[in-house]
């Protein structure tokens, strides 16, 4: 998977289905997925399902989650969406098995080249591995890797890949520590 950052004309930029599908999702997140009425999992499994996503067995979403494209997301088992997610994945999002996405955390895949005066979009895709744990209201940049068992504490910014079973804090995130598991 790419970590550099692509740039490119927001004009020419495919956002990977066609404007009906686009659509279509549109209505249906604000509605069913984003919405904090709709408390029933199973709906919004299908629904991701449907438009493309590749969702693994026991995945919990809970309410107010934003999901950008589904049919650029694929989520592995037993994965927990916390209240105010937002997954912004205008790239490929890929979250392992058992990994945890805490409330209000986000996950962007593009931001802007302030380097060009037209202001392009950079986007790079974001990859979560089995056993992450993203606390509430941190943030995942374009390009990072978070691999295997890394947590992200609460509030922090990954700027860079993060290190297996690794502790990590602040803006931008460092690791502070290892982290260990017990059996």
């Amino acid at each position: 998977m790419p970590t550099r950052l692509e740039t490119f004309n927001p004009n020419t930029f495919d956002k990977g289905t066609g404007a009906v599908k686009k659509t279509l999702w549109f209505f249906l997140h604000a509605l069913l997925i984003e919405s904090s009425w709709m408390p029933i999992v199973s709906i919004k499994v299908f629904l991701l399902r449907r438009f493309g996503a590749k969702v693994g067995k026991g995945l919990v979403i809970k309410p107010s989650v934003r999901i950008k494209f589904p049919w650029k997301l694929e989520i592995g088992d037993h994965v927990w969406l916390g209240e105010g997610c937002w997954i912004d994945n205008l790239d490929h999002v890929k979250i392992g098995s058992n990994v945890c996405i805490s409330q209000g955390a986000m996950l962007l895949t593009g931001n802007h080249d302030y380097s060009v005066s037209s202001f392009d979009y950079r986007n790079a895709p974001i990859e979560l591995e089995d056993g992450v744990w993203m606390g509430a209201q941190s943030v995942v940049c374009p390009g990072v890797h978070c691999k295997s068992h890394s947590i992200l504490t609460v509030g922090s910014v990954a700027t860079k890949d993060l290190e297996p079973y690794s502790i990590n804090q602040g803006n931008p995130a460092k690791a502070i520590r290892k982290r260990f598991i017990e059996v």
